[in-house]
């Protein structure tokens, strides 16, 4: 007999949810739902090079007018490796301050040693975050077994007081998160997600596949395959083309979870190239400069990140142009 297949898109499928609950998996120890869409925002700089904290929280209070479900704080797109420890945690604690409590706010805790992610970990809890996002560590990527990577996470998790979502982010770090390290990390019951910006839908799928009787959740790390994901099983996206067209990536989300597929297929197509150009082409330069185009503060990045140059700000603008979301 044929098994129908079922939109995956749905959150927590109403006929899986007796299997699951026969199954008599543990549950998490933190009932946080991350379900949603996320920009992992950046920092904003002045021309002296230093955190301008009144450009950020402008953008916050733009950004908390669409329906986001919270926000992404010292994640890539934040340029955490350029900050001190001291600005990373007053970054978290100058959002937590302006955002309503029932925005969420995901802090990336991720440091190279256990150590001291551990350490960030529990001061990012104390400043404001309702869970923290930790990077694979990759200095030594050689040596980053799934042996060495489920003992990283394990002694985070086992120390951290707010949930722990994984983040496999292999374009910055060099290496995947090894899909049956993430099976056997979603057992622990401060572990709630992953944040996979790799693109393999494959291997999205997949995890999503053997983790979600565990009440493990998978975001999509970008608007590029943002469809793709809620395709599979994914419950949200962490976006960094929210930023700039925040309201577009959650109209993209509401029409997958309201099954209009054709729509969704539309809207997705139009934000493919201006995505690809404020994520591996430009980065966060890129990303910047269209966020001074539409009305918010991208500013300088902090050195050695320099500025696009003038073909390079052409092409960018032409992919945004192209796809009707700018005049050429």
């Amino acid at each position: 007999m044929l098994v129908g297949v079922f939109p995956a898109c749905m959150r927590a499928q109403s006929w899986a949810r007796p299997l699951c609950r026969s199954l008599s998996q543990p549950s998490k120890q933190h009932d946080l739902n991350i379900a949603g869409i996320y920009p992992p925002i950046s920092t904003p700089f002045n021309k002296s090079g230093e955190v301008d904290y009144d450009r950020l929280r402008e953008n916050l209070r733009k950004y908390c007018n669409i329906p986001f479900r919270g926000f992404v704080v010292q994640g890539s797109n934040g340029e955490y490796a350029y900050l001190t420890r001291e600005e990373r945690l007053e970054v978290v604690r100058r959002v937590r301050q302006e955002v309503p409590r029932e925005k969420l706010l995901i802090a990336g805790s991720g440091c190279e040693s256990t150590q001291a992610t551990i350490e960030m970990t529990l001061e990012m809890a104390e400043s404001g975050a309702d869970a923290v996002l930790v990077v694979t560590p990759s200095y030594y990527r050689g040596r980053m077994t799934s042996t060495a990577l489920i003992h990283h996470f394990t002694k985070v998790a086992d120390s951290s007081p707010v949930p722990v979502v994984l983040y496999s982010v292999p374009a910055n770090t060099g290496l995947d998160l090894p899909v049956e390290a993430v099976v056997s990390l979603a057992k622990h019951p401060n572990i709630i997600g992953l944040k996979d910006s790799g693109g393999d839908i494959t291997r999205i799928g997949l995890i999503i596949h053997k983790t979600q009787r565990l009440g493990f959740k998978v975001l999509s790390g970008s608007a590029g395959f943002l469809l793709a994901g809620y395709s599979v099983g994914a419950v949200g996206g962490v976006c960094a083309l929210a930023n700039v067209l925040g309201a577009q990536v959650c109209e993209l989300e509401r029409l997958c979870l309201n099954s209009q597929w054709q729509e969704a297929k539309q809207l997705q197509h139009r934000l493919i190239e201006p995505n690809a150009a404020v994520t591996r082409k430009y980065g966060i330069p890129g990303l910047k400069r269209a966020m001074d185009w539409f009305g918010y503060y991208g500013g300088p990045c902090r050195s050695p990140l320099l500025p696009l140059n003038e073909q390079e700000l052409k092409e960018l603008r032409d992919d945004f142009a192209m796809n009707g979301w700018l005049w050429k």
